[in-house]
């Protein structure tokens, strides 16, 4: 079986009027997870007791709003990270935890103050045949008190052109069954089956391969479901191909796909200047939900990863604190294999969400709110700098050579604790005083980065 990374097709960019979309989706799409703390983190393929843990310890105390879990459905057996995205039911008991390791993280969640996402698949089942990872008995095409061949789409190929929109939406992928989204009764059990996750608390979806279900057919099931909550809809771009990201904003928001690309392209030698218009050429900011990685992109080398050291820290930063989209930091784990499943113990996890420079912008961007940027400054090579109106202010040198350089910003003079690099209430030696007239003295280290918010004042 190949893995995830290969399952996913990609998709084009430009703008089309979906008919029938705005009469399917009477709500109102959240530009952001909704909220004053608006920054997601996907913890994937960590267990839900250790997600619950996490929340308690760390996410919750460094203002993450939302959490993104792996998929809460019964899977087919195997080591593989992507047997996670293979159901065979729709019960909670895959390799992650069962119904009450899962009711029992969301709870812990919210207590901390943290939102939850499920990550759900919904386009297809599983190939092959075989037991669940509950017990479930599944053939291709029969999964027992949920679909049966009817269900599925008669096309029973795998998926060949990208350019022709009905191979993208009613073929398979990779020899996945295809649902039949478009049949009234295939939508009222996918719709069943989110709504009881709303039931245990989940707070909002992840759509997984939502490019190959016609954009109609995902506002249909939204719309069958009682309540539901905040969606993100995941539509890789892909040059020339049929179906495009922008179909899907009307849904909610749609993960913008090129923006890793080009922060991969900045932090690698293209030069951060080319940052500041990141949000050209892209979904808009309403709709965007940016990241630096995610699973598959690390894998198939397309952006940034944690193998990239500070480069990768750097561009989280930049991502935290730019205005554009609603951000979402990937923690994954160590792997050289691709294929290679979690690690069983506490070791081998990424903990990008722990890292102090992303704490640290995690509470910037909470202060920050909707501020504008302003008062861009670049070196035309590997330093910026920027602020975000009155708010706050932020340095980032991905150079050899430290960085000394006076820079205006818009704060109100004082002593500010750089929280790139230092918690608030700890800021011994990581202090920056801006002067009367907005003006201070940057000396940020090479590889690291300068951050400065009005909630972390030290005067």
């Amino acid at each position: 079986m190949q893995h995830r990374s290969r399952l996913i097709g990609g998709t084009l960019a430009g703008v089309m009027t979906v008919a029938g979309l705005t009469t399917l989706a009477p709500w109102q799409s959240q530009a952001t997870p909704p909220g004053e703390k608006t920054v997601t983190v996907t913890m994937f393929e960590r267990p839900y007791a250790e997600v619950a843990s996490a929340c308690t310890g760390t996410l919750g105390p460094a203002g993450y709003g939302y959490v993104q879990v792996s998929p809460a459905t019964e899977h087919i057996q195997g080591d593989q990270w992507w047997t996670s995205y293979q159901p065979v039911s729709y019960r909670i008991a895959g390799r992650l935890g069962d119904r009450d390791a899962f009711a029992g993280m969301v709870k812990a969640c919210h207590a901390a103050g943290v939102k939850v996402i499920a990550d759900a698949v919904v386009n297809h089942m599983a190939a092959g045949s075989g037991t669940g990872t509950g017990g479930t008995a599944y053939t291709k095409y029969d999964y027992p008190g949920y679909f049966e061949d009817a269900d599925f789409h008669t096309c029973r190929a795998d998926i060949k052109d990208y350019a022709n929109r009905g191979d993208v939406q009613n073929c398979e992928l990779v020899g996945l069954s295809d649902l039949d989204t478009g049949k009234d009764e295939v939508r009222s059990t996918i719709a069943a089956y989110l709504d009881d996750l709303r039931s245990l608390g989940v707070d909002g979806f992840r759509i997984d391969a939502a490019k190959h279900m016609a954009a109609d057919d995902v506002a249909a099931i939204k719309g069958k479901m009682s309540d539901p909550g905040f969606w993100v809809s995941e539509v890789i771009h892909g040059g020339g191909e049929a179906v495009q990201p922008e179909e899907y904003a009307g849904i909610g928001d749609v993960d913008e796909f090129r923006y890793g690309g080009h922060l991969r392209s900045a932090f690698q030698g293209g030069g951060l200047a080319q940052l500041r218009s990141v949000a050209e050429g892209k979904l808009s900011s309403a709709s965007a939900r940016t990241f630096v990685d995610n699973w598959d992109t690390e894998r198939n080398g397309s952006t940034l990863t944690y193998k990239d050291g500070s480069a990768y820290t750097l561009a989280n930063v930049f991502m935290l604190a730019s205005p554009y989209g609603s951000p979402n930091v990937y923690s994954g784990y160590e792997w050289s294999d691709k294929d290679a499943g979690p690690p069983s113990g506490t070791d081998g996890w990424t903990d990008t969400h722990a890292q102090r420079a992303i704490t640290g912008l995690v509470g910037f961007r909470n202060e920050v709110g909707p501020a504008e940027l302003t008062d861009w400054w670049d070196d035309g090579g590997s330093a910026i700098a920027f602020g975000r109106g009155d708010k706050g202010f932020v340095a980032v040198n991905n150079g050899d050579g430290a960085l000394a350089e006076t820079l205006a910003t818009s704060l109100p003079g004082g002593t500010y604790c750089n929280v790139a690099a230092a918690a608030p209430d700890d800021c011994d030696g990581n202090t920056v005083t801006v002067g009367s007239d907005g003006t201070l003295q940057a000396e940020v280290p090479a590889r690291a980065a300068l951050a400065l918010h009005t909630g972390a004042r030290t005067d």
